[in-house]
């Protein structure tokens, strides 16, 4: 038996997976954003200690047997949120998230600080990178900075908690901006950009690595009989990916959560700064990949649903059961800023071309369009880096709306494949690590591909029809901007 655990920004979810890949239970515990000022997002760690022990003994309660059996575990989780440690390892304020944006003048001293960042760290310094976090803290909270001994990610730290041991893998430090992502190893030039050393990094293992055991009393608590393996796990992407079975090159996938991820499998580095695409290493050896990102998917239809008072569901079944033409409004899905292709954390968003005819259904058709469209940006900056993308499996919350599925598939013009479980996400992925970390099976052998249960392809019609909708969605871009920049 083999334990997931998936650090979310909602919620922390914990899997049991047995030996023929069947998931045994699973619960998921709640946890809540801080927003103290805005475009600022904290949790407090402590929180998602609390609610990783609360999972695990529901775990224990519902499948005893299973939990006693457990020989690995684990871990993916949010990527990029600033976790800082005094000298007796104690958290010294919240964790600033990977939706924070208050360290958007940082990224341009880091780069100014060191010029080669994009070339060896693979990315544009954006305001959720870790690195741009640790120069407003010494700028803005020069104490804290001053005790500061360790910075960890999110899903470092819960590792800390269960093992003591201050360990983190290639895909999750790839986002810190600390990383050589080439070399996969810490920076020294990185690190000096944000007056740190390598001394206060944890020490890097592959993701299907073996990295420390659950200490005994934990895993007494938990009825567990021996102290399991902990694998180096993965950021929650490449979690995501393990679990999906994308490992191999030109493996693609579709992420339709509160963030948006458009997904390739790279063999080697390839760099798309140009274009705001991220490239990382994988939770796997020698391997690597790229994403588009978009700040708010499924957020932007959750916000909709929000301001109208309905469900979600209920907002979906007001449209057409297949969608014929576009929307005649355009909504602009920067609800949180935007990352690829803009780099841009001011940007908001916002709907045009409303009219007196205009009704719910038709914003509602424009939000899933939006989001479809900043899907098209991204897979456009995977393709000038290099990356063929012909077709992707869907996953995420959103990937349960036919409609939503049909109008990405007809914006981005691939082939579209619903999942007959899109949801399982980084746990499932986190399980299959901490099963190789046990047992040393190669990822091919563990990492199958998920199973499929419809391809959707574009519709000639539609997908015609977004590409010139397209054309005026990213014409809009200036103008809103300018009026973000006032705001």
């Amino acid at each position: 038996m083999y334990i997931g655990l998936d650090l979310g920004t909602s919620g922390v979810k914990a899997i049991i997976v047995d030996d023929e890949q069947a998931v045994v239970a699973t619960r998921t515990e709640p946890l809540t954003v801080s927003r103290p000022r805005p475009g600022w997002s904290e949790q407090y760690p402590e929180a998602w200690w609390t609610a990783t022990q609360a999972a695990l003994a529901a775990l224990r309660r519902e499948a005893p047997e299973a939990m006693a059996k457990v020989r690995g575990l684990g871990l993916s989780g949010q990527q990029h949120g600033a976790v800082l440690l005094g000298a007796n390892g104690e958290v010294l304020r919240p964790c600033i998230l990977w939706n924070d944006t208050r360290s958007t003048e940082e990224c341009a001293e880091f780069e100014r600080r060191f010029p080669e960042s994009r070339s060896v760290c693979a990315n544009i310094a954006m305001p959720g990178f870790t690195a741009p976090k640790l120069i407003w803290v010494a700028r803005h909270e020069p104490e804290i900075f001053a005790a500061t001994r360790h910075v960890l990610l999110p899903k470092a730290w819960l590792r800390y908690r269960l093992t003591g041991e201050m360990i983190e893998d290639m895909s999750d430090a790839s986002g810190s901006l600390w990383l050589d992502v080439g070399a996969r190893r810490w920076s020294d030039e990185a690190l000096a950009a944000c007056e740190l050393r390598e001394t206060a990094m944890p020490a890097l293992f592959e993701g299907n690595a073996p990295a420390g055991r659950v200490k005994a009393d934990l895993a007494r608590e938990w009825g567990m009989t021996d102290q399991p393996v902990v694998a180096g796990g993965a950021g929650d992407n490449a979690g995501g990916a393990v679990g999906l079975g994308a490992i191999r090159s030109g493996n693609s996938f579709l992420s339709l959560g509160t963030s948006g991820v458009l997904w390739t499998t790279t063999d080697g580095l390839r760099v798309g700064t140009e274009r705001g695409v991220h490239a990382f290493c994988h939770a796997v050896p020698d391997m690597w990949h790229q994403m588009g990102v978009t700040m708010s998917a499924a957020a932007s239809l959750a916000w909709w649903s929000r301001v109208c008072g309905i469900d979600e569901p209920d907002l979906l079944a007001e449209l057409p059961e297949r969608i014929e033409e576009p929307s005649k409004a355009v909504f602009l899905p920067y609800l949180s800023g935007e990352r690829t292709p803009h780099n841009d954390a001011d940007i908001r968003g916002g709907f045009l071309g409303l009219s007196q005819d205009s009704d719910r259904a038709a914003m509602t058709q424009a939000v899933l369009e939006g989001v479809a469209f900043s899907f098209r940006d991204a897979l456009d900056g995977l393709r000038a880096s290099g990356s063929v993308v012909s077709e992707a499996d869907v996953i995420g919350g959103g990937s349960r709306s036919p409609r939503w599925v049909r109008i990405l598939a007809a914006a981005l013009d691939i082939p579209l494949h619903r999942l007959k479980n899109g949801e399982l996400g980084g746990s499932f992925g986190a399980a299959r690590l901490a099963r190789m970390a046990v047992t040393g099976e190669a990822p091919e052998t563990v990492c199958l591909p998920a199973e499929r249960s419809e391809t959707v392809n574009p519709d000639a019609a539609l997908r015609d029809a977004y590409a010139e909708r397209v054309k005026i969605y990213r014409a809009l871009y200036p103008a809103v901007k300018a009026m973000s920049g006032r705001a």
